[in-house]
């Protein structure tokens, strides 16, 4: 298994990034957070600095399984505008994930949806369309080579798509049975 990267501009969801990172290296998975800023403190959409693991250009993506992008705003029309960033998904042969604004505003105009199902979050679907994706509405859309996202609340199952691509279900479902996540129910006891 090949290392993965997770992508944080200033702006960025946190609780669409750091899930992954958590439930991806829970999984066994090499994961690493690049930050596309010149610094390695990265400030998300809620305040929150996180240190990333690599700097962009400290980052060797030669052979790299996912490239992963959280949502947020601005984050994600930070990811867009890095120019570095975006030639590297044009030419990148692995796998894609993307969650929230990050599918319409980051990988449509790339044309990187071209024929793909994908969800993302409401607003940006149109943008995901005029991309030629067919657009689903349901939290995670997870295909051979793309996982898409809707939003913050769906950051867990999104992971888990990850890992059940790269590892199996099987690895998927312990991972989530030990985090306490419950799949095939969604009630809420008060």
């Amino acid at each position: 298994m090949h290392r993965s990267y997770i992508f944080l501009a200033e702006g960025f969801e946190e609780i669409e990034a750091l899930t992954v990172v958590d439930v991806m290296r829970r999984a066994g998975m090499d994961v690493k957070t690049v930050a596309i800023t010149s610094e390695r403190v990265v400030t998300g959409a809620h305040g929150i600095p996180v240190t990333a693991d690599l700097l962009f250009k400290e980052a060797d993506f030669g052979g790299s399984e996912w490239l992963i992008l959280p949502g947020g705003m601005p984050g994600s029309t930070n990811l867009a505008a890095d120019e570095a960033l975006c030639d590297l998904l044009k030419v990148h042969k692995g796998k894609i994930a993307a969650i929230c604004a990050a599918p319409g505003v980051v990988l449509a105009p790339l044309g990187l949806l071209e024929g793909e199902e994908v969800t993302c979050y409401p607003g940006f679907d149109d943008a995901c369309r005029e991309g030629g994706a067919i657009v689903r509405d349901v939290p995670v859309m997870a295909t051979r080579k793309l996982v898409t996202g809707n939003g913050p609340s769906a950051a867990l199952r999104f992971a888990l798509a990850i890992v059940a691509n790269s590892m199996g279900d099987n690895v998927a479902s312990q991972v989530g049975s030990g985090m306490l996540f419950y799949p095939k129910s969604m009630n809420f006891y008060f």
